[in-house]
């Protein structure tokens, strides 16, 4: 998860983070469908589909502040709960966006997902995604924000240099995925076309995108990472794509393997180097800070324990508030009562006749209205 605008934040080793684009017709009708099937099998233990302007509005378990909101443009808001080893829970949210700017269809419904656990993440867990989105080829929830990018496939590297070198700034810069460069050594057959990441554990699995250069790019690709990356791709090996700027320990020989061979047999080399590059402490994106918040701060699915706490935390909170109020309403009694002796005794003499009597005075018992009248005679001309 990389992004050129990162904050010095480091991503939680008990954050799990996504970005990408639905290209279907019906994004929050797949994600629903998801939800109520995984539900019904006890996958998860509950979830909630949210308006996302009235999501903001309830929200009051925590402080708040705008970067818990949605944000402009927000369609949905899904969020679910459920249970992994040992029984840790696991809380993820997933938003939808509408493209509100976009001129044609194909650029699709864009989404965010963080989910959180309770202890560190461990990538033999189910994926996050396939939480809210199904893992079938026929839903196309699985597009990278960078255009002609998608995870569960191989996506072949552009031809023309240009828009090579563009691809490559762009998948370090704006992406929150790891990027893996594999060079076919000779075109390979069904089995070594099967994406590498399909070897992966399942959180990690849709975290890494995978990409290809023909045997004929070898040296196009090569020439390209290493002016635009200063790192190079070896002939029929692999590299994990540094993220800009670099982190701390990304070492480019640790992170390239010298030989892949795509004959569907598992590539472990490779699969050690992606292991260890998602270990590395990642700086969180400056556009997924929001993100993270939203699902600390702005939180609504509450188990029992959670809605009881969150009772009680109410109950302190108001009476609390109706606490100040009273004192504040006593402090400026006091302070008005003080402010008419002291008004009176000025006034009094000559202009005892100019104050206000109990009958006037109790004509109206406001002591704000009180003080200004006072004041008023106070300040009178024909004094």
């Amino acid at each position: 998860m990389t992004n050129s605008s990162s904050s010095s934040t480091i991503v939680p080793d008990t954050v799990w983070l996504g970005h990408g684009r639905h290209l279907g017709p019906e994004a929050e009708r797949d994600v629903r469908r998801n939800l109520i099937a995984l539900k019904a099998a006890g996958v998860i233990d509950a979830f909630l589909d949210l308006d996302p302007i009235e999501a903001a509005r309830s929200t009051d378990l925590f402080p708040r502040d705008e970067s818990a909101d949605a944000g402009p443009g927000a369609r949905r808001l899904f969020e679910a709960r459920w249970r992994v080893a040992d029984g840790v829970t696991v809380r993820a949210q997933l938003t939808t966006y509408g493209s509100e700017s976009r001129r044609v269809e194909s650029e699709g419904v864009t989404w965010v997902l963080a989910a959180e656990a309770e202890r560190a993440w461990e990538a033999s867990w189910p994926s996050p995604a396939t939480v809210f989105w199904p893992d079938s080829d026929q839903v196309d929830w699985d597009h990278e924000r960078v255009p002609g990018v998608r995870l569960r496939t191989t996506n072949h590297l552009p031809k023309d240099d240009g828009e090579l070198r563009r691809l490559l700034r762009d998948c370090t810069r704006q992406s929150w995925f790891i990027h893996v460069v594999v060079h076919e050594a000779m075109t390979p057959d069904a089995r070594g076309r099967r994406p590498i990441t399909a070897f992966l554990p399942p959180s990690l699995r849709h975290r890494v995108v995978e990409h290809r250069a023909t045997p004929e790019q070898a040296l196009i690709a090569d020439f390209a990472m290493k002016r635009e990356l200063g790192v190079g791709l070896p002939r029929g090996g692999a590299v994990v794509l540094p993220p800009t700027p670099r982190v701390p320990g990304y070492d480019t020989e640790r992170f390239t393997v010298r030989d892949v061979f795509l004959d569907g047999t598992e590539p472990t080399e490779l699969l050690q180097a992606i292991t260890e590059f998602a270990s590395l402490p990642l700086p969180l994106p400056a556009d997924a800070e929001q993100v993270l918040t939203r699902l600390r701060q702005g939180w609504h699915l509450l188990t029992p324990d959670e809605e009881l706490v969150h009772a009680r935390a109410m109950v302190t909170k108001y009476a609390k508030a109706l606490e100040a109020m009273t004192a504040s309403c006593d402090l400026y009694r006091e302070a008005a009562e003080s402010a008419l002796a002291a008004l009176a005794e000025a006034t009094s003499g000559d202009n005892a006749s100019r104050t206000p009597t109990p009958a006037t005075a109790g004509q109206d018992t406001s002591p704000l209205k009180t003080l200004t009248k006072t004041f008023a005679l106070f300040r009178s001309p024909n004094r």
